[in-house]
């Protein structure tokens, strides 16, 4: 990426907060002058008494190059590009990685008290490995993609009403070498993409690759906003991965984290002597629980760094979408804070408007400059309209994760089956919801550590009870209205909880059980994919109806999912041990009901009690149903039936006045956005009709 010089108009944009290129203008950039080629440095650091460029090209020595001050806060310098190439000095750079270590500086700032710093480059678009923390030269441009046809289809994406089942991952802790040492992002592909075509997810979500200096902060305390994570490799290398996942038909969603910001001292926090990216009040700049910063959202320096960040991972590396962490953070004053330790906004409320434009001028710019991607909120209140356009009053997000669905879930299935029937609404509390928002479900990472459990061990009972129970669980998420979202290991039943220093225990496939329920999983990802009464209709009750609700007494729920065509699948879930051997369900039409997944057979570790055959409604009226009739429940499953309806009366038709289904439009995450279309089949997957067996 080379630099061409901000004009007066885009510099004005930078302090307004409504550049999204900002880092175009700053950082480090290679450039032509007078037919030479030179990098040109600049950084934003509008307190400071004076700024020098220091690296190993100058021993780290601010008295060599100081920076010239700008008329907007902006310090720059020019240096021929040879003075970063060990050839300039053979005999002075014999020594090991020196060219590598050549490429390396960062920003020494003067105070106004006279006090110098060290800074690594906000903008920045590489950075040493930790514990090394300085910015590293680096030209983004140059790579050949090879993904045209995903980007071209992309544009015409719609996720609302396609199959969206995601596996989320941390790279560090997939797969490692047998020496523990990471698998690089080149590894990595050559690995993750056969594996997740094979297991059939859409999309892969990467919990943070941006820059960290800790480990064990799993990517969500960023100090390079800008760089991929050298613990993997270059930049280039990230973007070949992201190449790769794309040619196979995968979506990428990087995590991203714009709420809040660590507090190492190489870092953002008080820039240039002052609190340039953080609140100076310490009740709304700092987060005390977290130990971190938060962004000052009142700056427009501020606004135009993260919009121009959130822009830069989904156009330099193609991101198909952004996981934007902590939102309930930005938007409340008063998160994680008691009363006294927050100030309220001008109008007395706990509202943070100044963090409520940015995501809202965010939502909008993204959707109207890259149609087809996902803006995706780990919001955790009930915050209204997260996922309802701009123009309504809502935030602009394409999707909210299910956090109340998530928490229900889990406390439910912990519990002893027994006690599960006091606590059946927490299974069907979730649809007073459901459709209020524009929700995924997840099971993500927060939920299998710190003493949570894994998804397997939250299960209670012997071993074959949680097994079952997972794949009862899993069979149910995967009918529940909403997008899918799994953690790395829960898909082949890792036991422990996961570790983010050591990789996977990869060695559980070599026992029984857990290559079973990882096949449950590809299976029920494949029935997912190819079945649209599964996906189409996620945000209304036109696609969805409740069969049974209150059976709290034998813990079984039964509800239909509906396509726009009309075609059905029945899903039937029993929370208990206990075997049915018939158990009456009501059903709204005549019709035959066929078994097309049971989470008890036997090829998934389950006690292989199924329907081996077409069943007829009878005219026999349960409930508010006029028609009913027998199927056999297995012991903690989750069974799947086609429900092949008998075409109705020519007199009933006449007489039906609202159609059974609507095709309803899209809910588009802001006003910008055009409407969405469906993938081709190289990127989507093929919609099969209700007949899956």
């Amino acid at each position: 990426m080379r630099y061409n010089g901000p004009t007066a108009a885009v510099r004005d944009q930078f302090h307004q907060g409504t550049n999204r290129r900002a880092y175009e203008m700053l950082g480090a950039h290679p450039v032509t002058q007078d037919g030479q080629e030179m990098w040109h440095f600049a950084v934003w650091a509008p307190n400071a008494r004076a700024v020098s460029l220091i690296g190993e090209f100058n021993q780290w020595d601010r008295k060599k190059t100081p920076m010239q001050k700008v008329y907007d806060g902006t310090w720059e310098v020019r240096l021929p590009a040879k003075t970063f190439d060990v050839k300039s000095d053979p005999k002075r750079y014999d020594y090991p990685d020196a060219a590598k270590k050549l490429t390396t500086y960062k920003y020494c700032i003067q105070a106004q008290d006279g006090t110098w710093q060290d800074k690594a480059d906000p903008y920045g678009f590489a950075m040493q490995m930790r514990p090394d923390t300085a910015s590293r030269i680096y030209d983004l441009s140059g790579y050949r993609w090879g993904d045209a046809d995903w980007m071209e289809a992309r544009k015409s994406y719609d996720p609302y009403h396609s199959p969206v089942n995601i596996y989320e991952m941390h790279l560090g802790s997939w797969r490692r070498h047998k020496d523990g040492t990471f698998l690089t992002y080149t590894e990595i592909a050559e690995q993750l993409v056969p594996y997740l075509k094979e297991m059939g997810y859409t999309h892969v979500e990467f919990m943070p690759v941006m820059e960290h200096p800790l480990d064990m902060s799993w990517g969500y305390q960023v100090s390079g906003y800008y760089a991929a994570t050298a613990r993997f490799g270059e930049p280039k290398e990230l973007m070949a991965l992201i190449d790769a996942l794309h040619q196979a038909g995968i979506g990428v969603l990087l995590d991203w984290v714009p709420a809040h910001f660590p507090r190492d001292a190489m870092g953002l926090r008080r820039f240039d002597g002052t609190p340039c990216y953080e609140h100076p009040d310490p009740r709304r700049g700092d987060m005390p629980q977290w130990g971190t910063h938060m962004f000052d959202y009142a700056r427009g320096e501020v606004n135009s760094f993260m919009l121009s960040n959130a822009c830069f991972w989904l156009e330099w590396y193609h991101a198909d979408g952004l996981r934007v962490d902590a939102v309930t953070s930005m938007l409340m004053y008063d998160f994680c804070r008691e009363p006294g330790q927050w100030l309220p906004n001008k109008y007395g409320g706990h509202e943070n408007l100044d963090a409520i434009a940015f995501l809202r001028r965010m939502n909008e710019i993204v959707y109207r400059d890259f149609p087809g991607v996902m803006m995706v909120a780990e919001e955790s209140s009930a915050y209204p309209m997260v996922t309802r356009p701009i123009y309504l009053g809502g935030l602009g997000f394409g999707f909210k994760w299910n956090m109340g669905w998530m928490n229900d879930m889990l406390a439910y299935i912990k519990l002893d089956p027994v006690y599960r029937k006091y606590h059946h609404d927490k299974l069907t509390f979730s649809l007073m919801y459901a459709f209020s928002e524009n929700y995924i479900l997840p099971f993500s990472h927060d939920e299998v550590v710190h003493g949570k459990h894994s998804m397997l061990d939250k299960q209670p009972g012997d071993l074959w009870k949680k097994f079952a129970g997972l794949r009862a669980l899993y069979g149910y998420t995967m009918a529940h209205p909403g997008k899918k979202l799994l953690f790395m290991g829960g898909e082949f039943g890792h036991f422990i909880e996961w570790k983010y220093d050591d990789q996977l225990d990869w060695f559980l496939l070599l026992y029984e059980n857990h290559p079973q329920v990882q096949q449950c999983c590809k299976r029920l990802n494949e029935i997912y994919r190819t079945t649209p009464a599964l996906y189409q209709i996620d945000d209304s009750w036109d696609g969805f109806q409740w069969i049974q609700a209150n059976d709290s007494d034998n813990s079984i729920v039964a509800f239909l999912r509906t396509d726009k065509r009309g075609n059905s699948l029945l899903c039937v879930t029993n929370f208990t041990p206990v075997f049915h051997p018939q158990y009456r369900i009501g059903l709204p039409q005549m019709g035959t009901l066929t078994e097309c997944f049971n989470t008890d057979r036997k090829e998934y570790g389950g006690s292989n009690q199924y329907n081996n055959w077409a069943i007829r409604t009878e005219e026999e009226q349960l409930q508010d149903f006029q028609y009913s009739c027998d199927i056999c429940v297995p012991p903690l499953s989750t069974v799947y039936f086609t429900y092949q309806r008998d075409p109705l009366p020519e007199k009933v038709k006449k007489a039906r006045v609202i159609p059974e289904i609507a095709d309803v439009p899209p809910k588009k995450a802001s006003q910008t956005a055009k409407k969405p279309q469906p993938l081709p089949e190289k990127s989507a997957g093929k919609a099969n009709s209700i007949s899956i067996g």
